[in-house]
């Protein structure tokens, strides 16, 4: 059988993760040249010449000029928290490794917290996630799939049903055909009108679209090329195709007795 060298990619591993942002130092500095690239300026007078308040937690940077304070973390998902950044860090990595999901009782187990607290950085971080997300939009080559969600309840089975929430599926990868950017969003239905107005959210003019041969695809989207109806006959859909097993996995993952089917 031959590798599927997706599932090999190499990623960041657990000592690697430590040695870059084990301490709180190395986490302050990671975020400090995120935040700012070129220098901290106050948000005030714009001056780079600052000198540190406080202690642990509570450091502030104190504007020499105009003695305005502010913080590493204001305007961020770690604001107003007395948590350690190593803690958010942490959780930051955890999520984003995972391809089977993580409920907040695992990241309470993980983070050494309570289960309130992970709740509470679990949402945080994945509604950030979501918003960058909605502001990105797809470019070059895309994949681009019709998939349903919904629950096993008694009503009419199959594709028509009202349990089940239509979705796109779409993936843009580079011109090595790695992945860069994935798209999963709830649709009215998988009507012409539908797909358009999902095409002008999410995809940038010009982008070059694979799917299968749904009409809807055809008639909202520009520069698409059509394959055969089965998606296992597509392999142009094959980044499509491992997006949906992993958001099987990750939602059997993280709900242990949510029941869907796609």
């Amino acid at each position: 059988m031959p590798m599927n060298r997706i599932q090999y990619q190499r990623g960041v591993s657990m000592p690697e993760f430590f040695s870059r942002c084990g301490t709180e130092a190395q986490c302050a500095a990671a975020l400090a040249a995120l935040r700012w690239p070129q220098g901290s300026r106050c948000p005030r007078c714009a001056s780079a010449e600052h000198y540190l308040v406080g202690h642990g937690a509570r450091t502030l940077y104190q504007c020499q000029e105009c003695r305005h304070q502010t913080s590493l973390t204001v305007g961020s998902v770690m604001e107003c928290t007395n948590r350690p950044l190593t803690t958010w860090f942490l959780a930051i990595y955890l999520i984003t490794q995972t391809k089977t999901g993580l409920s907040a009782l695992a990241l309470m187990r993980q983070l050494g917290t309570s289960c309130r607290t992970a709740w509470v950085v679990h949402q945080k971080l994945m509604k950030a996630m979501a918003s960058r997300d909605s502001e990105q939009h797809l470019s070059g080559l895309v994949q681009v799939d019709d998939a349903y969600l919904g629950g096993e309840r008694p009503g009419v089975g199959g594709r028509g049903s009202p349990n089940k929430v239509p979705i796109v599926v779409a993936v843009a990868t580079n011109d090595q055909g790695h992945l860069m950017r994935v798209k999963l969003n709830a649709v009215a239905g998988f009507t012409g009108e539908a797909i358009t107005a999902w095409a002008r959210a999410n995809l940038m003019p010009g982008c070059d679209v694979r799917s299968d041969s749904l009409g809807c695809f055809a008639g909202a989207i520009d520069n698409i090329v059509l394959g055969c109806r089965l998606p296992r006959e597509v392999p142009q859909l094959q980044w499509v195709n491992t997006v949906l097993g992993n958001l099987n996995t990750m939602i059997n993952g993280t709900h242990k007795s949510f029941k869907f089917g796609m």
